[in-house]
């Protein structure tokens, strides 16, 4: 197939035009583009790694394409494999569907390669920062058996579960996020310009101050007079704490850290086990053999405790022993997991089972979220009216005080 040109033209009436264009050469797209009635300023051979693209490393997906643009894309594919039309031509309709151009650009690499003769799973490796690894692997399944239709269904319900679950868990945690910052940066505002205004008028009165009045002035001159040092030291703390966590020796010890962590400890854990066994049954389902689907699932659940004693279970697989042992050993698994695991090794339904395992969890991680949701609302607006209250309490006393002695004068 063709090789896709971008370009930048002008019209007859002077109108600036982009686009693409397939053609064998530079100047085979010229001509097209000529015949078009367009006067050629710009012309380049685009590539996958094209940096006008801006195809840089994404959370699951990558390359600027987004996860709903890729499972679309995927469930495109598997209807035209399916309806029993041939590879390149399958590809072909892709690249006219999509409207981003980096995945036309992408697409029309792998077609490219695939009329020369290249498997398409190899084909898509070439582009591992759009399609990860549990992409390229089902991809391969898929063309080894001859189900690659089937596969590509499978890989489509995979990503669109994937793209939910995190959906879940960043829409439970925004608006408590959200209500934070906003409460956080009222206080320094009042802090910062408010109370500082009320303590010059205390002052100019010359009246003794309760004790709770002196405290909300020394916060407000404390803010204001060493704010910079604050700011200096939550910088600070903040990329030291980044590092640490990301370092070999740090990221175990915070990863095992936040599961022990009240109510979001047990859903972090839920979320890995979603991870694991929606990722393990889909792989298995497709064909893909159990030691690669370990390695891949291990990688996935982004959690360094749990990731260890899948790897342990892996190892027991290639002694001839069993998944279920090993992970009921590491404490990293509940009992219900292990036993349903357990029986799908016995009865030979284990991708069954590990789906029965993702969609249990799956509702309990909803169930988690609303319940934290439910919870974190309130603590926060009872912590918020304490110290709103505070604040009230510290400048009216005063002012009662005062009005009284007036009175009584």
């Amino acid at each position: 197939m063709a090789p896709l040109f971008d370009y930048k033209a002008y019209s007859l009436d002077g109108k600036s035009q982009k686009g693409f264009i397939e053609a064998e050469s530079s100047k085979l797209a010229r001509q097209k583009i000529k015949k078009m009635g367009l006067t050629v300023v710009e012309i380049s051979e685009k590539t996958a790694a094209s940096k006008k693209e801006g195809i840089h490393s994404l959370p699951f997906f990558g390359g600027g394409v987004s996860g709903a643009e890729i499972t679309l894309l995927t469930r495109q594919f598997a209807s035209l494999i399916k309806a029993n039309i041939p590879l390149v031509e399958a590809l072909t309709a892709l690249i006219d569907q999509s409207e981003k151009p980096t995945l036309k650009i992408i697409l029309s690499q792998i077609r490219q390669d695939v009329n020369e003769g290249s498997g398409l799973a190899k084909a898509f490796a070439k582009h591992s920062k759009v399609f990860d690894t549990i992409y390229i692997n089902m991809i391969e399944a898929g063309e080894s058996s001859g189900t690659l239709g089937l596969v590509l269904l499978r890989l489509a319900d995979l990503k669109e579960a994937q793209m939910r679950l995190r959906g879940k868990v960043i829409s439970g945690l925004t608006y408590p996020a959200l209500m934070l910052c906003v409460s956080l940066f009222l206080l320094i505002a009042i802090f910062t310009f408010v109370i500082p205004k009320i303590a010059k008028i205390f002052e100019s009165m010359n009246k003794p101050l309760p004790a709770m009045t002196k405290v909300l002035i020394s916060i407000s001159d404390v803010v204001v007079g060493w704010w910079y040092l604050f700011a200096i030291g939550i910088f600070v703390f903040i990329w030291m704490f980044r590092s640490w966590s990301k370092s070999p020796a740090g990221r175990p010890k915070w990863d095992k850290f936040k599961l022990k962590l009240p109510l979001f400890g047990s859903l972090l854990r839920m979320v890995a086990i979603t991870r694991f066994a929606k990722t393990m049954s889909t792989l298995l389902g497709s064909g893909v053999p159990i030691l690669s689907a370990m390695n891949i699932a291990k990688n996935l659940v982004n959690n360094i405790p749990i990731a260890e004693a899948i790897s342990v279970a892996r190892e027991n697989i290639t002694e001839g022993q069993s998944i279920a042992e090993p992970l009921r050993k590491s404490g990293e698994f509940p009992p219900m997991v292990i036993h349903m695991i357990a029986i799908g090794e016995k009865t030979g339904e284990l991708p069954q089972m590990l789906e029965s395992v993702s969609n249990t969890y799956e509702e309990q991680v909803n169930a988690i979220i609303n319940r934290m949701t439910t919870l974190i609302e309130p603590i926060m607006l009872i912590v918020m009216g304490g110290v709103v209250g505070f604040i009230v309490l510290s400048i009216f006393v005063p002012l009662l005080d005062m009005s009284n002695l007036d009175v009584k004068r």
